[in-house]
């Protein structure tokens, strides 16, 4: 797999990678949410929050296509004990600046699967006094969807239930920086 094939002029050569979207796709879509987002939080404080690591990416991207004025902050968080399957049990690593009281928020997230941390953190933020909560990730995974509940307010893209890496995604800390998105073959040989 070349990232030639996706337009980059880069090489990233790994055969064991699946090229699901290119970046020339991603950067679409992504324009479009942001249009959306422009569209529908005229005259609001928006602050738009991303969720370290993986969202860093999109989130770039995405407020590049805001015309808004909006403003900007991070959380990381963690539900992962065993390293593998979250628990839903949020540890918050880093938290907000700034509060977000009286403002409009969207969660900047790069993919939603179980919906465990994400609910939590919905709750978590929701007890801040926002006057809105909304979601906003680069990829939905709804197979293993644990909390149902869970809206997908600005969504990129739908995916399957298969292990995924690039544009922020990653596997072991790695494969952040494709410029595409990539299925992972064999999970065993990442």
């Amino acid at each position: 797999m070349t990232a030639a094939a996706s337009g980059t002029g880069s090489e990233f050569t790994n055969p064991n990678l699946e090229q699901m979207f290119s970046a020339e796709i991603i950067s679409e879509r992504v324009k479009a949410i942001g249009a959306k987002i422009t569209r529908d939080y005229a005259e609001k404080d928006l602050v738009v929050v991303g969720v370290l690591k993986g969202s860093c990416i999109f989130l770039s991207d995405l407020i590049r296509h805001i015309d808004l004025k909006l403003s900007i902050d991070f959380m990381a968080v963690s539900s992962y004990k065993d390293g593998t399957v979250s628990t839903g049990d949020v540890e918050i690593l880093k938290d907000l600046t700034n509060p977000i009281r009286g403002k409009d928020v969207i969660i900047c997230e790069d993919i939603v699967d179980t919906g465990l941390t994400l609910f939590r953190l919905m709750e978590i933020l929701g007890s801040r006094g926002a006057n809105s909560l909304k979601i906003a990730t680069l990829l939905d995974k709804p197979e293993p969807r644990i909390k149902k509940e869970l809206v997908i307010d600005y969504c990129g893209f739908q995916i399957p239930n298969r292990f995924v890496v690039g544009y922020g995604l990653d596997a072991a800390g790695r494969y952040r920086n494709l410029p595409f998105i990539a299925a992972v073959k064999d999970p065993d040989l990442i």
